[in-house]
């Protein structure tokens, strides 16, 4: 019989996520049975709640920006993936004024945290963080999307964007952490989950499979995608959950290597494979080429021997997420790129059209 021996089931590396400070307001330490605590007020999650809904609808991740621009400078990039990747960088600059967002579908509003068992609150954790959300959408142009049913067959929109999607976990330290994310109808319905056997656990075998199924995601999400691929869970919903943190690059800092303990990992060889059969498809940035994808993130889980499910899921062009923490420094969000435009191309003279265009 083994010892006993406790892993994660998503084990992350050193955060070295860019952090802004919001505020050192609503977040106060103090000393109880020789140990620190953090106490966190309503209104610190209610403002971290806020100014993430606001600045996802609006603001990209710089390395999001750069892939954009990667496929300009690329010359085996398609002039329809250069058309694609030029109008998505221009978007993103009339976005990053904060007036119109990125997105028609401006998403469900989606928040994962994980409280330390230091941090004290008053209790009602998601109450905070729900009118957060709420305050974010009813004061900026966001769309509300979030249909209630008043009876099975009838509906009516909310008209806040409400209710939001969050999960609260416990978590070891001093810190409360959080992924925001909202997540548009495309993106969403582009989730798939598919119950194989062991039979799929060869090379050959799921190459063919994950082409075949790659090639049903079609470009009604808005490519090019960050496409997530799971192999394995401990039952299927939770393979459906890591396929979507790992498209929002939530778990790229994972081990890269399995252990008989039951840990996920990243395969990277099986990444590059993938992204590779991407880039051969044909399909492109919504209208044929190399890029349907930005990146793929494959994770490898544990699986019951009777089981084993495959998960994909994308992220799309909307590519809408931010970290935060908040700790006895103060309240915290990933700092997004708020000017776009530098990622842009320069415009030179040889770019101009020298037609004379009479107006009146």
């Amino acid at each position: 019989m083994p010892e006993f021996s406790y892993t994660d089931l998503l084990p992350l590396g050193p955060d070295e996520t860019d952090y802004r400070l919001l505020t050192s307001d609503g977040v106060s330490a103090f000393e109880a049975n020789g140990r620190t605590f953090l106490q966190v007020e309503p209104e610190a999650l209610r403002l971290l709640t806020e100014t993430a809904m606001r600045d996802i609808a609006h603001l990209l991740r710089p390395a999001h920006l750069a892939q954009l621009r990667r496929i300009l400078d690329d010359p085996e990039a398609s002039p329809n993936d250069r058309f694609v990747a030029l109008d998505l960088l221009k978007n993103a600059g009339i976005a990053s004024g904060g007036v119109l967002p990125m997105c028609q579908d401006t998403g469900t509003a989606i928040v994962m945290g994980k409280r330390g068992q230091h941090v004290l609150t008053d209790g009602n954790d998601e109450e905070h963080i729900s009118r957060g959300v709420y305050d974010a959408y009813t004061k900026l142009n966001l769309r509300y999307s979030q249909m209630a049913p008043v009876s099975m067959w009838d509906e009516k929109n909310t008209g806040s964007n409400l209710p939001a999607q969050i999960e609260l976990y416990a978590a070891p330290g001093g810190a409360y952490k959080f992924l925001f994310m909202a997540k548009g109808g495309g993106s969403a319905n582009k989730s798939f989950l598919y119950q194989e056997t062991k039979a799929v656990l060869n090379p050959k075998r799921m190459m063919s499979f994950l082409e075949e199924k790659i090639r049903s995601l079609g470009t009604a999400a808005c490519p090019p995608y960050h496409l997530a691929i799971v192999v394995g869970g401990t039952s299927a919903e939770y393979a459906l959950k890591t396929a979507k943190y790992a498209s929002a690059h939530y778990l790229d800092t994972m081990p890269t290597e399995g252990s008989p303990l039951g840990h996920g990992f990243r395969d990277l060889e099986l990444e590059l494979q993938v992204f590779e059969l991407t880039q051969k498809l044909g399909i492109g940035a919504q209208f044929g080429g190399k890029y349907f994808c930005h990146d793929v993130r494959v994770i490898r889980l544990p699986r019951h021997g009777a089981s084993c499910p495959v998960a994909i899921a994308v992220s799309c062009s909307a590519d809408r997420q931010a970290l935060a923490k908040i700790t006895a420094e103060g309240v915290f969000l990933e700092r997004l790129e708020t000017d776009p435009a530098q990622y842009l191309p320069d415009t030179t003279d040889e770019h101009l059209n020298d037609e004379v265009v009479r107006v009146g």
